[in-house]
C-alpha cells in the first residue's frame, strides 16, 4: 500500500538488462480474515497522515479514535486494534522513507 513505485532509473536498468514490467508478476497480498478490521481501518485512514517538512510523520489519531469509537468495540478489542494500527503505521512510515538511491 505504501511501497514506492519504480523510478525512471529502475525502468532504464530493467530495459538495459532486457526486461520489461511484463517479466515480473503482479504482487498479490492476501489479507487474512482476522486482520480485515485493521486493514479496513488503516485503508480508511489513508488520507489522514500528518505531514511535515520531511514528509509523513504519522497518522492523525483524532480521526482514528473517532472512527474506532463508532465501531462498538469492547475495551480489549479497542486496545488490540489501536496496537495493530500502530504496527501498520510504523511499517508504512518505514516503507515511505526507505530510499534506495
Amino acid at each position: 500500500m505504501y511501497e514506492p513505485g519504480l523510478t525512471k532509473k529502475d525502468l532504464a536498468d530493467m530495459a538495459a538488462a532486457g526486461f520489461t514490467l511484463d517479466d515480473y508478476p503482479e504482487e498479490v497480498v492476501e489479507v487474512w480474515p482476522e486482520n480485515m478490521n485493521v486493514y479496513q481501518l488503516f485503508a480508511f485512514m489513508r488520507t489522514q497522515w500528518r505531514i511535515g517538512m520531511a514528509g509523513a510523520t504519522g497518522l492523525d489519531y483524532g480521526p482514528l479514535y473517532r472512527k474506532m469509537d463508532r465501531m462498538d468495540l469492547s475495551p480489549q478489542a479497542y486496545g488490540h486494534l489501536e496496537e495493530d494500527i500502530q504496527a501498520m503505521e510504523f511499517a508504512a512510515l518505514a516503507a515511505m522513507t526507505d530510499r534506495d538511491e
